[in-house]
């Protein structure tokens, strides 16, 4: 399947995407403070599902058939990304923020590449592990690394945080095999794939939640704006994003935004929270620009004749 090149419409996405992943972790902590977090993720994917139903049927897109050969592929590879990108990782990261520095969490994000440029380079034909790209996501990896720094490997004092660490990287495998399984789904309205999707991650949280956790009891106010949050947000504006993204320029590209997350992490406690920039912002942000720059293909001057 061939991609083509990211536009100015397609980088703005990949920004947007970074900005909403970004925010998600500060809500997530916010929302633990009224939820248990199979319960978060049950409603933000609920609340999500829901949003993207109403508007693949009022748009008149509907969900994919299940007559065809093809068509039952799509919900297959919906069912994926439901399990890979929402139920999975949301459910690991928001019990692994209980115990792990932030900082952690933010830098098992930049893992995402280290994943996806194996697998597309094998799976996805013309998709390939470049010498660029290489470079590229080593150069963004050493950024956000530097931006974060040494307090990333803290310890928390939690008694479980080696395995709340563990759930943070494999929250991490989780997205780059949602990447890829979208890649490879036979083409369908980006609205009904993302809705069927969030659907059947609903399907899967819910009475997971109620099972576990049972129903919350007066969460207040602020979690449950957190909560909303990142049902319409970090869930569903970004899971259309995601698909958009994967399937018009490809795979490798998209985990870009991974190396975004916490330079607009770090950006949104500064005007939001009042925290004070770290000293390391922009020779971090320096190298994560630079990583996507070289990271990108040089563009083939046309020759005239």
């Amino acid at each position: 399947m061939s991609t083509s090149q990211p536009g100015p419409v397609i980088w703005g996405l990949l920004v947007l995407l970074g900005l909403l992943w970004g925010a998600s972790f500060p809500a997530v902590s916010v929302a633990l403070g009224g939820f248990g977090p199979f319960t978060i993720v049950a409603l933000r994917v609920s609340l999500a599902a829901v949003t993207l139903l109403i508007l693949a049927f009022g748009l008149g897109y509907g969900l994919p058939g299940v007559r065809s050969p093809t068509e039952r592929r799509i919900w297959l590879h919906a069912a994926g990304v439901a399990i890979f990108f929402n139920a999975m990782p949301f459910t690991l990261l928001s019990w692994g923020q209980k115990y792990v520095t932030s900082g952690y969490a933010g830098i098992t994000m930049a893992v995402v590449p280290l994943f996806v440029l194996p697998l597309a380079h094998f799976m996805v034909p013309g998709d390939t592990m470049s010498r660029r790209k290489v470079i590229g996501f080593v150069l963004g990896f050493a950024g956000v690394v530097v931006l974060i720094g040494p307090d990333a490997f803290t310890s928390s004092g939690a008694e479980v945080e080696n395995l709340a660490r563990l759930a943070c990287l494999l929250a991490t495998a989780g997205y780059a095999i949602a990447n890829i399984i979208t890649r490879l789904a036979p083409p369908c309205p980006q609205l009904s794939f993302s809705a069927a999707a969030l659907s059947i991650a609903s399907l899967i949280m819910l009475p997971l939640a109620l099972l576990i956790e049972g129903l919350p009891e007066a969460p207040g106010t602020a979690p449950v704006l957190a909560v909303i949050y990142l049902g319409l947000g970090p869930t569903a504006l970004a899971t259309l994003i995601l698909v958009r993204i994967i399937t018009t320029v490809g795979s490798t590209f998209l985990v870009l935004v991974n190396y975004q997350v916490p330079i607009w992490a770090a950006l949104m406690g500064v005007f939001f929270l009042s925290e004070n920039l770290p000293p390391q912002f922009i020779a971090a942000l320096g190298l994560i620009l630079l990583g996507l720059a070289v990271s990108q293909p040089r563009r083939r001057r046309r020759v005239s004749p």
